[in-house]
């Protein structure tokens, strides 16, 4: 049984109000204390999480996130300012996180989390908590978490809904059990593309780090073996129950993830910014289509032609089969879905994904270019 006496006063008088709580009290911030946990994506989910375990007090945080700082970003990711762009997210939420409080231990981690690295990366953690937003990482962090045995706290959102559950909890159900397959590559678009409210990633993660709270303290009973479903339209919370289809039986090493998500194909064919600046500079003969929205297109644009993702199967006939075809967004990824997607649905051989997109194009070659 923890007492005050364990506490130095900055830390009592920090965490008083945990102190006071019935069924809290300094015995759960000693185990709060002492808990190491995983953070992996430090974005829209991720900030709220990060900043709420800092604040109660979460003795070791690791933040793994390989991204840097966007312009869009900043309609959700509330730990970030305008002067941090270009910056790596996990070191500006560490340093953040320290002048919140500077009791704790923090660990930023710049690599993008893998099947070879997730392991050594996550066997230390009391528990995991992902706030990432694609289906590969989910299944990684669900297997590894199995392996290991470590309670993993999952949170995802899009447009206006949001879900929440804490799978692997003492070997209960997991990730798999409500997913069992991942669903159709394409068919789910990614915040970029279809949009979230910012003020939805702050509710989704307060709930995740409150079902991080429970597991380490015991203070309630986590939310395991079903999904919290939240509209923040209508307000409206349900729960649904996790099957018993005993998948863990099945998960007993870690997997190419891409491959099982139905992403990976063959390398695709991409130019370098300073490839396309010297192709417009000759004014060779080719298309440059620009995939963003239409308000994208209005904020910064190459002088492409406007094609938006969504009308792409609608525009086929738009895009030339018989010269160079240059593909871009905001960063590549949805152009890049959109060169495999002709490819596979289309047989064009002549598509290039511009690679890193427009925001490559305005850090290397136009620095006066707006970005978002």
């Amino acid at each position: 049984m923890a007492s005050h006496e364990q506490f130095s006063a900055a830390e009592s008088n920090r965490y008083s109000r945990h102190f006071v709580l019935p069924q809290f009290g300094p015995t759960a911030q000693q185990k709060l204390k002492a808990a190491r946990v995983t953070v992996v994506g430090a974005g829209g989910l991720g900030c709220p999480v990060l900043q709420y375990l800092a604040a109660a007090g979460v003795g070791h945080l690791q933040i793994i996130d390989f991204d840097t700082i966007s312009m869009s970003n900043l309609q959700r990711q509330v730990l970030f300012q305008t002067t941090d762009l270009n910056k790596p997210k996990a070191v500006v939420a560490a340093e953040r996180l320290r002048a919140l409080n500077p009791l704790l231990s923090f660990e930023p981690v710049q690599q993008p989390i893998t099947a070879i690295n997730a392991l050594p990366l996550l066997k230390s953690s009391d528990v995991v908590v992902d706030c990432t937003d694609n289906f590969p990482t989910r299944y990684l962090l669900n297997d590894a978490c199995v392996l290991l045995n470590v309670p993993y706290v999952f949170g995802s959102v899009f447009r206006y809904e949001g879900q929440v559950a804490v799978f692997n909890y003492e070997q209960g159900a997991n990730y798999r059990d409500f997913y069992p397959a991942p669903p159709a590559a394409g068919s789910v678009p990614n915040c970029e593309a279809g949009g979230v409210l910012g003020v939805l990633t702050g509710i989704i993660g307060c709930l995740q780090a409150n079902e991080v709270l429970k597991i380490i303290t015991g203070f309630a009973k986590p939310l395991a073996g079903e999904v919290l479903l939240i509209d923040s339209g209508t307000l409206e919370f349900n729960r649904l129950k996790v099957p018993k289809r005993n998948s863990r039986q099945y998960i007993k090493s870690l997997i190419d993830y891409d491959e099982f998500c139905g992403i990976k194909t063959k390398a695709m064919k991409e130019v370098t910014v300073q490839e396309l600046k010297a192709l417009l500079d000759s004014k060779a003969d080719f298309q440059l289509i620009d995939v963003r929205e239409p308000h994208e297109f209005d904020i910064c644009n190459l002088n492409g032609e406007l094609i938006p993702q969504g009308d792409i199967p609608d525009s086929v006939d738009k895009i030339a089969k018989d010269k160079q075809v240059v593909i871009h967004c905001r960063s590549g990824a949805r152009s890049g879905n959109m060169v495999q997607w002709l490819e596979k649905n289309h047989g064009f051989t002549n598509l290039y994904n511009l690679k890193g997109g427009i925001l490559a194009w305005a850090k290397e070659i136009d620095t006066s270019m707006p970005t978002y």
